[in-house]
């Protein structure tokens, strides 16, 4: 009897050697591999940005303003590529509101709106919204992206004939913004 038993420890011993070997392990090294991957996305936190996506055919030059624990903030440029994104702001966003200005260097245009706010045409960061022309800036028309409240966001830039018409609204303002800062100038006279 001892000999029998003998024999079944060596197979089981046979056994266990038959499970470490190389070609054995990879399944298990494998699912591992994808537990441990797992378990790392659920404990990294989520990435928020706030991102513009350039969809034309263009280079475009960005300029954006926000109202952060300081108070109003335009900072501007950064030039992004035909058909490419790039994050404007890292983080979790603070605001609902976002303002936007853009520039489409190959082929002119611009993508603004109503809300003004300063700018200049050399890479800027500039704080307030008052004065810009006093101060020795750029008045500028932002346009402006409601988020949601959203943590993260992304503006999409598409070529005009690719946009949804707008309809006629009223113009929004950025908080502490005057409403006569926004009012439209007078037609040019003709010569």
């Amino acid at each position: 009897m001892t000999d029998h038993a003998t024999t079944d420890a060596f197979k089981s011993d046979d056994s266990l050697t038959a499970l470490l070997r190389p070609s054995a392990l990879r399944p298990i090294a494998t699912t591992l591999a994808l537990v441990a991957a797992l378990l790392g996305a659920a404990i990294l936190p989520a990435r928020a940005d706030f991102r513009l996506c350039n969809n034309t055919s263009s280079r475009v030059g960005v300029a954006l303003g926000y109202k952060d624990t300081e108070g109003w903030t335009t900072e501007g440029w950064w030039n992004v590529s035909a058909r490419s994104c790039e994050t404007l702001l890292r983080g979790a966003l603070v605001a609902r509101y976002y303002y936007i200005y853009a520039v489409d260097y190959d082929r002119g245009g611009e993508w603004s709106g109503h809300a003004f706010m300063c700018s200049r045409e050399k890479e800027f960061t500039i704080r307030g919204t008052e004065n810009c022309l006093a101060r020795g800036y750029d008045r500028t028309g932002f346009f402006e992206v409601d988020t949601a409240e959203q943590r993260s966001w992304t503006v999409q830039l598409t070529d005009s004939a690719e946009q949804k018409p707008d309809l006629p609204s009223p113009a929004r303002l950025p908080p502490g913004v005057p409403r006569s800062s926004v009012t439209p100038a007078p037609p040019a006279s003709k010569p």
